[in-house]
């Protein structure tokens, strides 16, 4: 897919399964440390580009030395599910390289690591929908899944999601 010489992908166009991945980014949110059974630390970063933010799953030393506001060149990366959601990992070989701090364009929005049911296995759209509203304490998700069960009008506007109560 990507080569190491090849430009970077931009986070819209990650799908689960890619490989040798070549992404450009900037460091929004760096989660808390998690220890493995076997001692290494991982922590879960919330990164942007133009097109929209994903999660990248950083171990051990590295994730100490990453920063909010650095701008990272991830090379041989992999793009993969944890726990419903798309996340980028470093793959073997791959690696974070800061090129830069906080003088990057970037989107929030969407957030492709949040749960999508194009990528669940074999759950069905209503499951996954309960499922997530369980989990889900934002009114505004909630009312997302009322109009996906016919109870609200959706419409969209200038690629943003207008929520109206009928």
């Amino acid at each position: 897919m990507n080569g190491v010489n090849d430009p970077p992908l931009f986070i819209k166009d990650i799908k689960p399964g890619l490989k040798n991945l070549n992404v450009v980014f900037i460091v929004l949110e760096i989660g808390r440390v998690t220890k493995t059974k076997d001692g290494h630390e991982v922590r879960s970063c919330k990164v942007a580009d133009k097109t929209g933010s994903i999660t990248i799953s950083v171990w051990d030393e590295i994730g100490g030395l990453i920063q909010p506001g650095d701008i990272i060149r991830l090379t041989r990366g992999y793009a993969s599910m944890w726990k419903g959601c798309l996340t980028l990992y470093t793959g073997r070989g791959g690696e974070l390289q800061k090129i830069g701090e906080f003088c990057m364009v970037y989107s929030e929005v969407p957030n492709f690591s949040e749960p999508n049911p194009d990528y669940r296995g074999q759950q069905s759209r209503g499951e996954t929908g309960f499922k997530l509203a369980q989990n889900q304490g934002d009114a505004s998700f909630h009312m997302l899944v009322e109009a996906m069960a016919g109870d609200l009008q959706i419409h969209s506007y200038k690629e943003q999601l207008i929520i109206k109560q009928s």
